[in-house]
This record gives structure tokens, C-alpha cells and sequence, in this order.
């Protein structure tokens, strides 16, 4: 880590804090797990370290499975930090209030493929936003931030990501969110079969009518 200058605080999140820094004449990002004190030392130390490790393990499996991620150059587990490429580019989140209503439709059924690959191969990204997504001046889509992640091929795990998409899309593109969702789904469904894709909308629909029955019993 002595090889690394110039860190430079550009994201603080509830989980890590992320530095652009420069790492052997590359641009690079680190990112740092931060330790929590409302827990057990052992188990926190215990939790850092397994997240620090498996999330390279995800990016290379996500990178194999034909989705672009950050490259890691190292992985620190004793100090909860790993050194990754930094993308050039925009975030997707800025990118789809600027574009043209095809070009943004394109991007969503491009996105929808990614999310596909990811789920037909086992991989759930477990935090699945626009904020997370990173578009390169070439064009090229990578995804970014996989420390919520998980290997599963559960339904119910598919099901959540999809609907964490499409909430994050309520939230920050309310007025395009239907028809990006929907765009999303049919790049989705070119990946995965018909009768996979079903299932998941299926269990989309089953998690929001849990999420409105447990707001009526709060009285929200």
C-alpha cells in the first residue's frame, strides 16, 4: 500500500469509503472498509475481511460471464482494502436524463443483457442502481460496487435485484422508469429463458405486494 499517493475521498458510503488515488503511475480507486464499533471486534474484523475478498471473487465471475468490471490490480484483506482500475466515463444515473428516448432505451435493454449474463451465471449483484453502472466514452457499460453481492441461483435472490433495478428507477427516473424497466426486461429475456423470465416477474410482483402489505400494517 506505500505504492499508493494522492488518495483523494471521492464516495463515503455506509459500508466503505472510496479513494481516487494513483497506484504505479495508474489512476486507480481504493476502496476501504470501514470497521464498525456497534460490532464485535472478532466478528467485524471476521465480516470486513470475507467481503473484502469475495467481492474480487464476483467482479471476476461477473468479468467472465461476459460483464464488464473493474480490473483489480490488489486485494488487502488483513487491512479491508482493495486497488481497482478507475473507468473514465459517466455514470448511468446522469447518463439517462441526458439521452435521446432511443438511445436511453437502448442502453436499458443493453443493461437488461448484463443483469441476464449475471443471473444465468449464478451472480447476484445485490445492489443494483444506475449509480452502480459506468458508461466509457467508447460506450462500453461496466459494473461497478458488487461488496452486497452473492453467488445464488435462488429465484427469491434474482427476484430482489430485479426489483431493487426497478425501484432505483422509480426513484431517480420516475418519469422514464416504466419504459426503461421495460426495455431492461426484454434485454433480460435475451438472455434468459422465456420460462425463467416469467418466474422472476412473477416473484417481482410477489416482493412488491409483501413490500405495500407491510406498509398497510405500519399505517404508512
Amino acid at each position: 500500500m506505500d505504492e499508493i499517493s494522492h488518495p483523494k475521498l471521492i464516495k463515503k458510503g455506509a459500508e466503505a469509503c472510496l479513494y481516487l488515488a494513483d497506484w504505479h503511475g495508474r489512476k486507480v480507486i481504493m476502496k476501504e472498509r470501514l470497521p464498525k464499533k456497534y460490532r464485535v471486534s472478532a466478528l467485524d474484523e471476521q465480516i470486513r475481511t470475507y467481503r473484502t475478498v469475495h467481492e474480487p471473487q464476483l467482479m471476476h465471475e461477473a468479468k467472465k460471464a461476459g460483464v464488464p468490471t473493474p480490473t483489480i490490480y490488489l486485494v488487502d484483506a488483513k487491512k479491508a482494502t482493495i486497488i481497482m482500475e478507475f473507468v473514465e466515463g459517466e455514470q448511468v444515473k446522469r447518463l439517462l436524463a441526458k439521452v435521446s428516448q432511443s438511445q436511453r432505451l437502448a442502453l436499458c435493454r443493453k443493461i437488461g443483457k448484463f443483469i441476464g449474463k449475471l443471473h444465468k451465471n449464478g451472480i447476484i449483484h445485490g445492489d443494483l442502481t444506475t449509480s452502480n453502472m459506468i458508461q466509457t466514452p467508447e460506450g462500453k457499460i461496466f459494473f461497478v460496487d458488487f461488496g452486497l453481492g452473492e453467488k445464488s441461483l435462488e429465484l427469491e435472490a434474482r427476484g430482489v435485484d430485479l426489483h431493487l433495478m426497478k425501484r432505483a428507477l422509480q426513484s431517480t427516473h420516475f418519469q422514464v422508469a416504466e419504459k426503461c424497466f421495460n426495455a431492461i426486461i426484454e434485454g433480460y429475456a435475451s438472455v434468459l429463458d422465456s420460462g425463467e423470465v416469467k418466474k422472476v416477474l412473477d416473484k417481482i410482483r410477489e416482493i412488491e405486494r409483501r413490500g405495500r402489505y407491510v406498509a398497510e400494517r405500519r399505517g404508512e
